[in-house]
């Protein structure tokens, strides 16, 4: 954390507000079984180049775990519409892992006029009518023989009533964050909660004219232990490819690097 420490103290006091008048709005989606908490070292680095970033607690995530097996892929999306609507002008949104698809579908509610590019972190990039659970499988068959041994998959465990998945505690920090700090590990380790099922079954409904027009960039976490996403990196046209030798947790193992991509985006 030592570079939040050192930033200027008048940069972290600053508020969201001030740095809007005249820099980007970046909108932060946390993925699956994590919340808000995972930009934490992001945020004020964002700040800190003179933009605005909000990171956003999906429903059951974060401070919000009251509620989790009944909750839909509508109400992760009409929680980022919320958040985006709250902005003035347009607003960049970037979505890490799963929340590639709640980007997407949150951008084609809300079109070009509220957002000027989607960046997906290691994440989810859909098609029309496509779900989650369809792009892990169609990722799952696109493995090289080089591909690194995607270690989410048989690390998952669903609850008794089929509502709900978690991923098995002993394996968290080796698929997740194998390259973080320790100190980063026991920040999050203890935060990470259970994810409802229903969203990651839900088929998108994505149309060329909004969705398809705006401008998408991926930042593929090479170096990533859940499940190597060189192929969704390709799946649907990008502006641009970055690639991090990371994690799948770049926020926490390379924050600066991740903030200089973030930066490059229009």
């Amino acid at each position: 954390m030592k570079s939040i420490y050192f930033l200027p103290l008048f940069l972290l006091t600053m508020t969201n507000d001030a740095f809007s008048q005249s820099g980007k709005t970046y909108i932060l989606v946390h993925g699956a079984w994590h919340g808000a908490w995972c930009w934490d070292k992001v945020i004020p680095l964002v700040q800190a180049r003179g933009h605005k970033a909000i990171a956003v607690d999906l429903p059951g995530h974060g401070h919000d775990t009251g509620r989790t097996s009944d909750i839909s892929l509508d109400d992760y999306v009409n929680e980022v519409v919320k958040t985006v609507n709250a902005q003035n002008g347009q607003v960049i949104l970037v979505g890490h892992s799963m929340s590639g698809i709640v980007i997407s579908q949150a951008a084609e509610k809300l079109g070009r006029k509220k957002i000027s590019a989607l960046v997906y972190l290691d994440a989810f990039l859909p098609r029309d009518g496509e779900s989650l659970f369809a792009l892990v499988d169609a990722t799952l068959k696109n493995l090289t023989p080089n591909s690194r041994k995607p270690m989410l998959v048989e690390n998952l465990i669903v609850s008794e009533d089929h509502k709900t998945n978690s991923v098995n505690p002993a394996m968290v920090a080796e698929i997740f964050y194998h390259d973080c700090a320790e100190e980063d590990k026991e920040f999050a380790l203890p935060r990470i909660s259970k994810e409802p099922i229903a969203p990651l079954a839900t088929p998108l409904h994505l149309t060329d004219d909004v969705y398809g027009m705006i401008p998408k960039y991926y930042i593929l976490c090479t170096e990533s232990r859940d499940m190597d996403k060189t192929f969704l990196s390709t799946h649907v046209p990008c502006k641009k490819v970055y690639k991090l030798a990371s994690s799948h947790s770049p926020f926490f193992s390379m924050p600066e690097k991740l903030v200089d991509i973030l930066n490059e985006v229009k």
